[in-house]
């Protein structure tokens, strides 16, 4: 792994942004992984009013934990972030259908993720360049 003192890698505050960033998106659907996998009645409650059957939590719950694991595991950390932002995009699906404002959650943890991935990945940032060099 590089320091902060080879050309191109991120700082010390630039790497603590990027894990603060990666976070947020890992804690949040670690939990709600787990909560699929326990099934409360509100967890199969909001399954119901979204029109899918209960028997789909704990696959979508082990999906999501399988995400995150690649996620957080730097070699697959990529591919994780893709697995990630993918299964996001369905949460927004769900709630765009449904005309519910919660879209905006899963929409801003898949930002959170690949926000946190670029700031501590050069190979990233020399792929999405934010501003052309001088």
């Amino acid at each position: 792994m590089p320091n902060s003192s080879t050309a191109g890698s991120p700082g010390k505050l630039t790497r603590t942004a990027s894990y603060v960033l990666s976070a947020l998106p890992v804690l949040m659907m670690v939990m709600s992984g787990v909560m699929k996998l326990v099934q409360p009645p509100m967890v199969v409650e909001g399954f119901a009013k979204s029109g899918m059957h209960p028997s789909t939590i704990t696959m979508i719950g082990i999906v999501e934990l399988l995400c995150v694991v690649l996620y957080v595991v730097p070699p697959t950390a990529v591919l994780g972030a893709i697995l990630v932002v993918g299964y996001l995009g369905g949460a927004v699906f769900v709630h765009v259908q449904k005309g519910e404002l919660a879209m905006l959650s899963p929409l801003l943890l898949g930002i959170c993720a690949w926000g946190g991935l670029y700031l501590r990945d050069t190979r990233i940032r020399a792929l999405i360049p934010l501003r052309a060099k001088p």
